[in-house]
């Protein structure tokens, strides 16, 4: 079910009392800030007045239950649907309606949720999707270079079709086709579903890798806790607001988190 078509009031949910403002301040001009952002499903508001910043070379997090704004939230800042009200920044430039395929051009890439890999072209052939407006054939090819050192994988099935890899193969792929498009900032979404444990944590050590050599990542996932061990903050999105923002290590430590999304 999409986010949109989610009216009823999802669970888990945080006691409305603990609701706070902005997480601690970071120093320094912000890579991505998103301004009292509205979006709406034709009647739907879906999103209602986000306002949250990710600086250069963090790993923020959003977490929230299904239907909370979570994705609609990455589609907003990587042009898929534009808000209604409010402003996106990325590096200090205004980019609220700037569409998708310029934003790509500019800096962002986006894994969406469900991989949405192009199953009947081979693995090489997808991650040349992915750089399909760059020009800077050295670089590109070095890009190659890095996505198959990530994804030993990859490298290996090069010439197999897409649509033959295994889920976690596939997620591989929608990684490293967005990284092909040189971000600046990398939108995840949901890396981690349908995974095997053994791949879970696969993923989330390249995703740390991946900012390691310098990537700056907004990351939405339903696995709470290795979000949480892998981010540097994060938020928490319900039904379109969010309720509840801070430093990762505050968060998991959080009585209502964890016992709303961690289990204990």
């Amino acid at each position: 079910m999409s986010e949109a078509a989610a009216l009823p009031a999802p669970e888990p949910a945080l006691d409305p009392a603990l609701t706070v403002g902005p997480a601690p301040a970071t120093a320094g001009r912000p890579l991505l800030r998103l301004s009292d952002v509205h979006v709406y499903y034709g009647h739907i508001h879906a999103l209602q007045g986000i306002s949250l910043e990710v600086h250069p070379g963090e790993i923020v997090t959003l977490l929230g239950a299904n239907g909370a704004g979570k994705t609609t939230t990455l589609k907003a800042i990587s042009g898929l649907h534009h808000p209604r009200q409010g402003s996106i920044e990325l590096d200090g430039q205004e980019i609220t309606r700037v569409p998708a395929h310029a934003l790509v051009r500019r800096g962002i890439g986006h894994a969406p949720e469900g991989r949405r890999i192009f199953g009947r072209m081979t693995v090489l052939e997808n991650l040349q999707m992915g750089a399909y407006t760059r020009s800077d054939r050295a670089a590109v090819d070095a890009d190659y270079e890095r996505v198959f050192t990530l994804f030993p994988r990859l490298q290996e099935r090069r010439s197999q079709l897409a649509g033959s890899l295994s889920g976690g193969e596939q997620q591989m792929l929608a990684i490293g086709r967005a990284l092909m498009t040189q971000p600046k900032l990398l939108l995840l979404d949901e890396p981690s579903m349908g995974l095997a444990p053994i791949l879970v944590e696969q993923i989330f050590q390249i995703i740390h890798d991946i900012n390691r050599q310098g990537t700056t990542i907004l990351l939405v996932e339903q696995n709470a806790l290795m979000a949480l061990g892998v981010a540097r903050r994060g938020y928490i999105l319900q039904t379109g607001q969010i309720v509840l923002a801070d430093e990762s290590a505050a968060l998991a430590q959080n009585d209502e988190v964890r016992k709303a999304y961690l289990g204990g």
